[in-house]
């Protein structure tokens, strides 16, 4: 079995800036990322505990946890009973602008259209309030919308929004794009995590979309903070893999 990676060689190159508007997790999960991905930080390498990394690094302990959380979910690191937290081979990453799919479709003139399906006030589910960084039960207003563009239905976003950022209208979100509104209450998203994916459409969502059952779908989730730093915004958005793709430009 593999000794731990020594915690004292990790201290010097994850520095942390307290004063960002991007979350103590994110630095740290991203500097990791980073250690990981230049093999600085070899596969099959273990991690010390959290507890002896949180001190290491001077986070909290929830916070190092949610730092570990994030690179497991990214495939970055996986958990194993009697082994502790190991670093498996990183997947491809791909990011992407910070951007909304209504700026991106009236930039491109593609005519975006909204159908506003759901507006509501509720407590958010566990995982949305995760992703925010908020308790259990934080109230936001829950959206559910069908984008089209075109004429043609190309994606159905689900978001959720702190109430005391954000309270838009069913008017206001068909005539404006979200980000759009966001910026014009003064929280202009200014940092984010996002997740692109991949699966098959559900029966619902395949009828919405004008797709057969099973058809192909690009995944979105997004966290978006202002520059304060504050999370301004949660986003869960299917796309049509026949309408849509997801453009990135790579430099050398």
């Amino acid at each position: 079995m593999s000794e731990p990676l020594t915690t004292e060689a990790l201290t010097p190159v994850v520095p942390l800036d307290r004063s960002s508007p991007v979350p103590l997790y994110f630095q740290v999960a991203s500097r990791l990322q980073q250690l990981i991905e230049s093999g600085e930080m070899p596969v099959g390498g273990r991690l010390a505990n959290e507890v002896e990394l949180a001190e290491r690094l001077g986070v909290s302990r929830p916070t190092m946890r949610k730092a570990i959380a994030y690179l497991v979910e990214r495939g970055m690191l996986v958990r194993k009973r009697g082994v502790g937290t190991q670093i498996v081979q990183p997947k491809v990453r791909r990011p992407v602008e910070l951007s909304s799919l209504y700026d991106d479709l009236a930039k491109s003139g593609q005519a975006p259209s909204t159908v506003v399906r759901l507006l509501e006030v509720r407590g958010a589910p566990d995982h949305v309030a995760a992703a925010l960084g908020a308790p259990d039960g934080l109230e936001v207003t829950w959206i559910e919308r069908l984008r089209h563009a075109g004429g043609e239905p190309l994606a159905i976003m689900h978001n959720a929004v702190p109430t005391d950022v954000l309270r838009p209208t069913v008017a206001e979100l068909e005539r404006h794009g979200l980000y759009e509104l966001l910026r014009s209450a003064g929280h202009v998203p200014r940092t984010a995590h996002q997740t692109v994916g991949a699966r098959a459409a559900t029966a619902p969502e395949a009828r919405l979309l004008r797709e057969s059952r099973g058809a192909a779908m690009l995944t979105m989730s997004r966290t978006a903070w202002d520059a304060a730093g504050r999370a301004v915004e949660y986003g869960s958005h299917v796309y049509r893999a026949s309408r849509y793709s997801f453009e990135l430009s790579l430099h050398s």
